[in-house]
Formats: structure tokens, sequence, C-alpha cells
């Protein structure tokens, strides 16, 4: 685990976890996630959280014993699968759904995760952390909504795109960004589903529309 010496004070004992309410610890956790979001995660420290929140650095302290530590539970905390309950009746309707839920949090998420790809290489809980909130629980969504289209019949069972689906979906995310300077909204993503993903699959225009009304 990366330790921060530099942010901590030495006097602080955080043998004892304070009392705080849960409204209050969510405030925490908000606070360092859009503080990494504006200004990165190296230029964060808990003295800069605390001013933020108007509570003493102590507390934090007692709560969360280093930096990394404070923002792997605000990851966890956070942690909220936008692709569950997503199911239209076919897998091309499911999959255009996802692609605008991406989308309408492409923008907060891809920031955050950009802005913590530097200490994800030196921090294990961190980067743990931050697969737990942001890629498994999405990932095991999207995984399920592809399973329930092999039973549909609309994708044979081992179909070899089946596995990539994931990575393009996220990779899109992140990488739209660099190419363009500008965030995968949900017409974007609508769109690469469209074009990119269903051909891949095996599911063409007129496929997907005979399945999506043979669903309801």
């Amino acid at each position: 685990m990366t330790s921060q010496a530099a942010d901590e004070p030495e006097t602080v004992v955080a043998s004892r976890r304070s009392k705080i309410t849960p409204e209050r610890e969510r405030e925490f956790f908000d606070a360092v996630l859009e503080q990494i979001r504006e200004c990165g995660y190296d230029s964060v420290t808990m003295e800069g959280v605390a001013s933020s929140t108007r509570c003493s650095k102590s507390t934090l302290y007692r709560q969360w014993k280093t930096k990394p530590q404070f923002v792997a539970a605000a990851l966890r905390a956070t942690r909220e699968v936008r692709f569950a309950g997503v199911d239209t009746g076919s897998l091309a309707g499911d999959l255009r759904e996802v692609a605008r839920a991406a989308g309408d949090w492409s923008r907060k998420d891809t920031r955050l995760l950009s802005a913590l790809s530097h200490a994800l290489h030196s921090d294990v809980e961190l980067a743990q952390a931050l697969r737990e909130a942001l890629v498994e629980p999405e990932i095991a969504a999207l995984q399920e909504i592809l399973h329930r289209g092999v039973e549909r019949g609309e994708v044979r069972a081992g179909h070899p795109a089946l596995e990539y689906v994931p990575a393009m979906m996220f990779g899109v995310l992140r990488v739209r960004p660099v190419l363009t300077g500008e965030y995968a909204d949900a017409g974007y993503l609508v769109r690469f589903v469209e074009a990119v993903v269903l051909p891949a699959l095996g599911l063409t225009q007129t496929q997907a529309a005979v399945h999506g009304m043979t669903g309801r």
C-alpha cells in the first residue's frame, strides 16, 4: 500500500474510528471524488477535503489513515450498477440502452478514471476499489445481457465476439476523449453500438428489429 506520509500528521492516532453519520460520510466521499475529477489525484490532500467540508483533518485521519484508503473507501461507497434492470426484450435493444446509460455518466466517470490512472499503478487497494466501483458491476450486468441474448437465440453460444463486447464498450468510453477531445455521449455510443458492436455479434439492423418485435 502506498503511504501518504507527507500528507499525514504524526500526531493522529487512528486506532479508533470517529462516529460520523452516513450523510456526513457521504459528504466527505463526494468531496474527495469531485476534487480528484477537478484537480487530479496528486493535487488532492486530506487538508483540502477537510477545508471544503468544514471539518478537522484529524477527523478524516481517524476514519482513514491515508489518502489512498480514503479514496478507496469513497469509490466503494459510491458503487452503483447503471446497467442493472436493462431488459428491452432484445439484445440489440439492451445494448442501445446500455449505450444511452453509459453516455449519461461517461463524462463524470471517465474524468475520474483518467485522474486516478497514474495512482492505480502504484496502489493495489486503490486499483481494486476502482474496479469494484466502476468496472466489475457493469461488466457483470453486461454479461448477463449477453447471456440473455444467447438464451433467446439471437447470438450463438460461443460466438467469438461475445468475449470482447465489454472491452469494446469500455474502451470507446476511455479512448474518445484522447482521440477527439470529446466525451462519448449517448448519441455517439448508440451509433457505435449499431455500427460496430451489433455487426460484430452478427446482428444486422433487420435481425435486430425482428428480435425486438418478437421479444415484446
